[in-house]
């Protein structure tokens, strides 16, 4: 057995153990930094798998935000942890898990009736590539051969946002989102807020940019800046803007609305909507790829601030 194989069976034993743990622990906390643990070895699977560009999205999301996000939860829940440690029962304990064993045997089940070799449209995916410019086959993919999918998600960013608004109370309404963070202005998280988020703002924006011919890309990179953001908040150094910022509106719509202008100009004056003319394919899915970077990052790091709970007052530290 090489080393290699080794390590591999290795991981594979202390992912089913820490996914294991984390769905047994009672403690709402532990269950929290098991689960952001188990994100950051799933990313080091994909590293093995040779997903470079799987693997940065599920660090920057599993192991990163999902990681601040279930925090919070956690805090706001920590009164309700003697109740939560109360139920449930066992009826609907094995009810869960068998209902995870069907799933996972059903997803076993699809993936051993493959055919093998497994349908692809790779060859076509390759073959076509030039059209673009862009060396990263990913990004190629994502921005030209399944472009409607990627327009879509961003959409999807922007309605989740507002749905999320919309749960804030009448008097908050256009305010700000989220509590306002008070912090030693001298303490380790201020020190640290102030030592990474510089360096993670070159770190996202770089991994942004090199996203076009190697592993990166407008999401993976917007991630990154949202958690440089939301370090910053939670140090006490910044704060959200509120709701009814017309710049921060702007922002939010800017990747999905130059996207649709992009496809429909496409659909005007080329051969089908979201068509990209030879000569211009990188500079427009470079500019499609700057407005996402800034819709992503403004709208993950406002969903992790949640809905607007305080007015609109000026914010000073």
């Amino acid at each position: 057995m090489s080393i290699a194989t080794a390590f591999e069976i290795m991981l594979a034993a202390v992912l089913l153990g820490l996914g294991t743990w984390t769905i047994v622990v009672r403690e709402t906390f532990a269950a929290t930094v098991g689960f952001v643990a188990y994100g950051l070895l799933v990313a080091l699977v994909w590293v093995r798998l040779d997903a470079a560009d799987v693997a940065l999205t599920e660090a920057a999301i599993g192991g990163g935000l999902g990681g601040v996000l279930l925090l919070g939860a956690a805090a706001r829940l920590r009164d309700a942890e003697p109740m939560a440690q109360a139920a449930p029962g066992k009826l609907l304990r094995a009810s869960a898990a068998a209902l995870s064993t069907l799933t996972a045997a059903a997803l076993a089940g699809a993936i051993l009736l493959l055919p093998d070799p497994a349908p692809s449209l790779a060859r076509a995916a390759v073959a076509n590539a030039w059209a673009t410019g862009l060396s990263n086959p990913v990004t190629n993919v994502l921005m030209a051969f399944r472009a409607m999918d990627t327009m879509l998600e961003k959409v999807v960013l922007v309605l989740a946002i507002v749905g999320v608004w919309s749960l804030a109370p009448d008097f908050a309404w256009g305010g700000r989102p989220g509590p306002r963070h008070q912090a030693d202005r001298h303490g380790v998280l201020a020190f640290l807020a102030r030592l990474l988020s510089p360096v993670g703002i070159v770190v996202g924006i770089y991994v942004f940019w090199t996203g076009a011919n190697h592993p990166g890309g407008a999401f993976q990179g917007g991630a990154i800046l949202a958690s440089m953001w939301l370090l910053a908040i939670m140090a006490g150094l910044a704060d959200t803007l509120p709701v009814s910022s017309r710049r921060l509106r702007l922002i939010l719509v800017a990747g999905p609305g130059l996207f649709l202008v992009v496809g429909l100009a496409g659909l005007l004056f080329g051969a089908a909507f979201l068509s990209y003319p030879p000569p211009l394919a990188k500079p427009l899915i470079l500019g499609i790829e700057v407005a996402m970077v800034l819709t992503i990052a403004t709208t993950l790091g406002l969903l992790l601030a949640g809905a607007p709970e305080r007015n609109a007052e000026p914010w000073t530290l």
